[in-house]
């Protein structure tokens, strides 16, 4: 007796997605790495010796060393000595059992001080293979993204309440002039003329003022722009403006890919911020005037509520007198100045326009040393609920 196996089309459609799926899901071993690449806190890998075998890239950024220079190092070269976090990691390798230390202390490069939790696992399957996996998660790293999300939203409002004041300010300055030029025609002599020039002359500079408030009202037409030649452009402006007062450092980082800006925009923004700290170091500049333009490239940074893959951020360092803490917060709100003849208006236009780029301008001063941080996104974003709830920074993953 023959048979015949007979397949509907329904059952059929579902063989062959569930083929695909198959065929389309990556193998195990392939998902480790990049499940570690991908992770927002810190994972380092130690041998029995106390050397690195791994970092992954949210390690470096934390380090702000690359994998390469790092792996082979011992753990004393790599922290400094007396640290908490070298100690708690001798002691995991001594103890031989897993433990976390919370809000640990630790100074990196350039004197920069975080508070971590840092988880310690022994690895010790064979005497011969022990090892040490180290698990940091930055602390810092939530409150930097909850004060930039509000510093964003606080933006996004004052732009909304500065366009609504200029609207109700120039309907009623247009009028004004309009009446001021009619007056004018009617007046017979030239004296009395004199004084409908003035309200006609202030009401136009009371309209640019708004203008400036208001700041850039077009969209990016972004296009494919390297950074360094946007750097290289304003710094060669000033050193014009100041005749050469000012002594520029640079530290470039070549392998920072092209970013998509509009490149008006992104001058202005840069010229604006570089134009604040000629004006801390003092006018006319001392001999002792120094701006650095440093550029990095930040792995799975986090903008607001956005995590990128990479982010480019540009510094711009001057070692004028700082800013007094009292004004750190709100020196990216229109009228806010230190200076008698300031505007207000330079660092609140720079934001906004690299806020409309996906980016951000972050500030921190001390007397000798304020440093403003351009950040803007070059690779994928995804929102922050995807990422792991508590992580490195940065350097970081920021």
């Amino acid at each position: 007796m023959a048979f015949t196996q007979t397949t509907s089309p329904q059952s059929g459609l579902v063989l062959a997605k569930t083929a695909d799926m198959n065929r389309e899901k990556p193998p195990i071993t392939d998902l480790a790495p990049r499940i570690l690449e991908n992770l927002t806190h810190c994972v380092l890998m130690f041998d029995s010796d106390l050397r690195l075998d791994y970092i992954n890239p949210a390690g470096e950024m934390l380090l702000s060393v690359s994998a390469k220079r790092l792996v082979g190092q011992t753990a004393d070269a790599l922290l400094p000595t007396g640290s908490h976090l070298l100690a708690a990691i001798k002691k995991g390798l001594n103890t031989g059992h897993p433990f976390t230390e919370h809000e640990v202390g630790i100074t990196l490069s350039g004197r920069r001080e975080v508070t971590v939790d840092c988880t310690i696992t022994p690895l010790a399957s064979h005497p011969e293979d022990s090892g040490l996996l180290v698990e940091i998660q930055q602390l810092d790293r939530q409150l930097r993204i909850s004060r930039e999300a509000q510093q964003i939203t606080q933006q996004q409002t004052i732009r909304t309440l500065v366009r609504g004041l200029a609207h109700e300010i120039k309907n009623p300055l247009g009028g004004l002039r309009g009446a001021a030029q009619l007056l004018e025609r009617e007046l017979p002599s030239e004296a009395l003329k004199e004084y409908t020039h003035i309200i006609i002359g202030e009401a136009d500079r009371l309209r640019n003022l708004v203008n400036r408030m208001l700041g850039p009202n077009t969209l990016p037409r972004t296009e494919a722009i390297n950074i360094h030649q946007v750097l290289e452009h304003v710094r060669q402006l000033v050193n014009v403006e100041n005749h050469g007062g000012i002594t520029f450092v640079t530290d470039y980082d070549p392998s920072i890919p092209e970013i998509q800006a509009d490149r008006d925009q992104l001058i202005q923004a840069v010229l604006n911020v570089v134009r604040n700290a000629v004006q801390a170091i003092g006018s006319p500049p001392t001999d002792i005037g120094k701006i650095t333009l440093r550029t990095r490239a930040r792995r799975q940074f986090t903008i607001g509520n956005l995590r990128h893959k990479l982010v480019c951020e540009t510094e711009i360092i001057d070692n004028g007198p700082g800013i007094p803490e009292h004004m750190l917060k709100s020196i990216f709100y229109p009228m806010v100045t230190g200076r008698a003849e300031g505007t207000g208006l330079g660092l609140s236009i720079a934001q906004s326009l690299i806020n409309q780029h996906g980016g951000l301008i972050q500030c921190d001063s001390r007397p000798g040393h304020t440093r403003f941080s351009l950040m803007l996104p070059l690779g994928n974003t995804h929102p922050r609920s995807t990422t792991a709830p508590s992580g490195g920074n940065t350097h970081e993953p920021h």
